[in-house]
């Protein structure tokens, strides 16, 4: 894949790219970079499609925001000012973990630019923030989110070499040996100053205030409640010890359009790269239909 470089109002991506044909946008989430979709790339170029896959904002070599912005609608304007920069009209777009929230809220910015979505292991509505208030299966997967509000994280996450990150992989996907190189690759990127306290940025931005003020939550429900206009698929790793499974049923009332949803067995949070012949499948599927 060639790299490069995309120069927004904002911010300068750094991203991989291959292909030509219709713009797919590939977002990353946490703890990861833009060679997650590594197993995606071939499958999409292959079915005649351009593939752009950033380094999301702070993530090295993406520079950092100036105003220190990492909240949602900064990541819906991202998605925005990407496609500006690519001369696209509209795009497909990808997202996994926090790319899923930058993908949503894309779509609540620019309805009309946005093709079709297609989201990874973190769903759409309240579900999410109400198990955080309710759940205790879920309050136990989130323990990290509390941790990262506090400036202890950035010491523990880079404790012997951000060995907690491939402790994180292994929690959130269970049964899935990290290939070497994959962990690596992270661990490269965490290593880049800056990259860290973006990550953790994301965190602090969207659930900080929530954590610090619950009377915040139901404004926040009524906020990520609003309906999206792309058709959409979701993906969800049947195994996934991050989000559970059960937090993406009701989805479909918040598209409009049509939603699909599968749940991807032997798979957990990372789905896409634990089982991306399936993934890819259905991703191509729902692409044609």
């Amino acid at each position: 894949m060639l790299a490069r470089a995309i120069e927004t109002p904002a911010l300068t991506f750094h991203a991989l790219e291959e292909g030509a044909g219709p713009l797919v946008l590939c977002l990353h989430g946490f703890p990861d970079d833009a060679r997650t979709w590594r197993h995606q790339v071939p499958a999409l170029v292959g079915a005649g499609y351009r593939v752009v896959a950033p380094f999301m904002r702070g993530y090295a070599p993406t520079s950092r925001p100036a105003d220190g912005r990492y909240d949602a609608m900064a990541l819906g304007e991202d998605v925005v000012a990407l496609l500006d920069a690519l001369g696209a009209d509209d795009a497909i777009v990808i997202g996994h973990d926090l790319g899923a929230a930058a993908t949503y809220f894309g779509a609540l910015l620019a309805p009309q630019r946005i093709r079709r979505i297609v989201t990874l292991a973190i769903p759409y509505g309240p579900a999410l923030f109400r198990a955080l208030r309710e759940s205790y299966a879920q309050q136990r997967r989130s323990w990290y989110m509390m941790l990262f509000q506090h400036r202890l994280a950035e010491e523990a996450l880079a404790r012997d070499d951000f060995e907690m990150i491939a402790h994180l992989f292994r929690d959130w996907s269970p049964g899935w040996t990290v290939p070497r190189g994959t962990l690596e690759a992270v661990k490269e990127t965490f290593r880049t100053p800056g990259t860290l306290e973006a990550a953790l940025g994301y965190y602090r931005a969207i659930m900080g205030p929530v954590f610090d003020d619950p009377s915040r939550v139901e404004p926040l429900l009524q906020s990520i409640s609003a309906p999206l206009q792309a058709p959409a698929l979701y993906l969800h790793g049947a195994d996934d010890g991050c989000i559970g499974r059960e937090l993406a049923e009701g989805m479909d009332a918040y598209f409009p359009h049509g939603l699909r949803t599968e749940i991807v067995p032997g798979a957990g949070h990372f789905l896409h790269q634990e089982r991306p012949d399936a993934v890819n499948r259905a991703i191509l599927d729902f692409l044609v239909s």
